[in-house]
């Protein structure tokens, strides 16, 4: 049996997505949980990889298992007791045998929050604190760049890719939450870095340390030149995962 959930969790206090020896991460955190529930060895599939200290709101997993779970609503309460409010399971259901977290989404969105007004130490890791004064209509004037298909290379350190780095963002804004900016990306696909690249670039052509220029540049080179800007991983959210 395939089983599909949708889960959000809070990735400060994990050293990412992916299971690592000795390491805390979400994948390993389930896995450890459902396997104990169901009395056999689960492995978990997820839509892709957060980084460590990136958060997730509409993460998607879809694990098998040899057992058929009667009642999803109660077999959904044992585990989020289990996983200690770190994680949580949104929804469950079962699935067909071909569906896939990963290979199977057609879109995700992705989330970046700034806060540029006064810092918030209760709040320190849910977003990025940047107190600036932000060019909104030069950062908004730069994003549309990014919209449609592109050849991404120099926004990713992944050293290659099936698809040869191509991707397409379908939508991109920015919009002021009282004193933070909301950057909000939906694409076919993301690769290593490369929205907290996008932010780190709009960041900087903001503050007219980088030119918009330079930033149209980087998606006609013949040869890689990896961007040198990077926002920290704290602001980033998983919003949602489309199939």
């Amino acid at each position: 049996m395939r089983y599909f959930a949708v889960i959000k969790y809070l990735g400060t206090p994990f050293k990412g997505f992916q299971k690592q020896p000795q390491e805390k991460t979400i994948q390993g955190s389930i896995e450890n949980v459902l396997s104990t529930i169901l009395n056999e060895e689960i492995v978990i599939y997820g839509s892709g990889r957060t980084d460590a200290g990136v958060h997730a709101l509409g993460q998607t997993i879809h694990f098998n298992t040899s057992k058929t779970i009667v009642d999803l609503n109660k077999f959904k309460y044992s585990v989020n007791k289990m996983l200690k409010r770190e994680i949580l399971f949104l929804s469950l259901k079962e699935v067909d045998e071909n569906f896939h977290a990963r290979l199977s989404a057609k879109e995700k969105t992705y989330r970046y929050i700034i806060n540029y007004g006064e810092d918030n130490p209760l709040k320190a890791n849910l977003f990025y604190f940047y107190p600036k004064d932000f060019d909104l209509r030069l950062m908004k004037k730069t994003l549309k760049l990014f919209v449609g298909e592109h050849n991404f290379q120099n926004f990713t350190t992944k050293d290659e890719d099936f698809q040869n780095f191509i991707r397409h963002i379908k939508k991109a804004k920015i919009k002021r939450v009282n004193k933070t900016l909301h950057i909000e990306i939906t694409s076919n696909g993301f690769m290593t870095y490369m929205m907290r690249m996008i932010v780190g670039l709009l960041i900087e052509v903001s503050l007219k340390r980088l030119s918009y220029e330079s930033v149209a540049a980087l998606f006609n080179t013949s040869t890689r030149q990896v961007v040198n800007y990077k926002a920290p991983p704290e602001g980033l959210y998983l919003v949602k995962v489309k199939y």
